[in-house]
């Protein structure tokens, strides 16, 4: 019996997201604002995780990122790893660190916050409790989870 797989090109330049929880993957695509975006992109998402059961991998051609970017990657995915490759060699690995402030990235679930009933792009200090990530309002100083995070 044969065994067919599927090759997945290896990237010659660009960047891997690696061991992002699978169910976060198109989060990470947002946050990224990787929408339209030119570069060839693969996703790999229920992939099989020693660690964490699954997970999801993502690749992009020709783009890196400024640490500032990733690390909002941090809020739903904090175990991620990060791979910079130039001419199919790693040439860097990355972890990712909490930022201390999100703009724009989440969604305040409190109705009454201006946020919600204004033009103005939401704004969020990170809070870890209990090993929970939690954000906490500029404007109106409710807490807010990272399941609002568009």
């Amino acid at each position: 019996m044969s065994r067919k797989e599927l090759v997945v090109s290896a990237l010659e330049n660009g960047t891997v997201l690696d061991h992002i929880p699978a169910e976060n993957v198109y989060k990470a695509l947002e946050i990224l604002n990787l929408k339209g975006i030119e570069s060839q992109i693969t996703i790999g998402i229920n992939l099989v995780s020693k660690v964490h059961g699954k997970k999801g991998i993502i690749k992009i051609a020709d783009k890196f990122f400024e640490d500032e970017e990733l690390n909002k990657l941090a809020l739903i995915a904090p175990d991620a790893t990060v791979n910079v490759i130039r001419d199919f060699k790693v040439v860097e690995k990355k972890k990712l660190e909490m930022p201390k402030e999100v703009i724009g990235i989440a969604k305040c679930r409190n109705p009454k916050c201006v946020t919600n009933h204004q033009p103005i792009k939401t704004r969020f200090a990170t809070v870890v409790k209990n090993n929970e990530i939690q954000l906490l309002c500029h404007f109106c100083e409710k807490i807010t989870t990272t399941k609002y995070i568009y």
